[in-house]
């Protein structure tokens, strides 16, 4: 029985080829089991990946124990986001965690959860990353939460002024009148 809260080994997006777009493994030293010797070089993650995919690139499923692990998938347009989690980790919260961050990122990213949009956006999809799971364990699951916590402030409507070409028009027609004005008195 696992009873600790450190449920998730990693967080991978990999494209519809199977290529690494963004992959976070988590190593916590505080972990009561110690710190895991897996994933720990490049090349052991690269053919997990790759072994991964080829299990996972047609869509249909969504939870597969794959190598000894537990790997919680979503298929959007052209990524597949995965949370790799250890065999006996409850696959419902690791669920409910994966269609929070995706709902999250989603929002964010106005409805287009694809490889570009991701890699422009790369900050945004880290930062709803870094509130859902912090160095391997949930921390939230609510979806509108996350995408509030990491939005950012538009700078035009920090003080409620929106700016626009009508609204320059009308500045310019007025600064002109009053000139016209001026010149007029003298």
């Amino acid at each position: 029985m696992n009873l600790s809260l450190y449920s998730i080994q990693a967080f991978v997006i990999l494209d519809s080829e199977g290529n690494r777009v963004l992959a976070k493994y988590y190593h916590p030293k505080a972990n009561p089991q110690g710190e895991t010797k897996e994933f720990q070089s490049l090349k052991d993650q690269k053919s997990f990946e790759k072994g991964l995919w080829s299990k996972t690139k047609k869509p249909g499923g969504d939870i597969i124990l794959y190598d000894g692990h537990l790997a919680v998938y979503k298929h959007s347009l052209d990524v597949i986001l995965y949370f790799i989690a250890g065999p006996t980790e409850n696959e419902l919260m690791i669920s409910v965690a994966l269609s929070s961050l995706t709902d999250a990122i989603t929002m964010l990213l106005r409805n287009s959860l694809e490889k570009r949009g991701i890699l422009e956006n790369l900050d945004l999809v880290l930062l709803c990353l870094d509130e859902t799971i912090d160095d391997g364990i949930i921390v939230d699951t609510d979806s509108a939460a996350i995408a509030s916590r990491v939005t950012r402030p538009r700078p035009d409507n920090e003080l409620g002024i929106n700016i626009n070409e009508q609204t320059l028009m009308s500045a310019y027609l007025t600064v002109r009148e009053k000139v016209q004005q001026r010149i007029g008195q003298l």
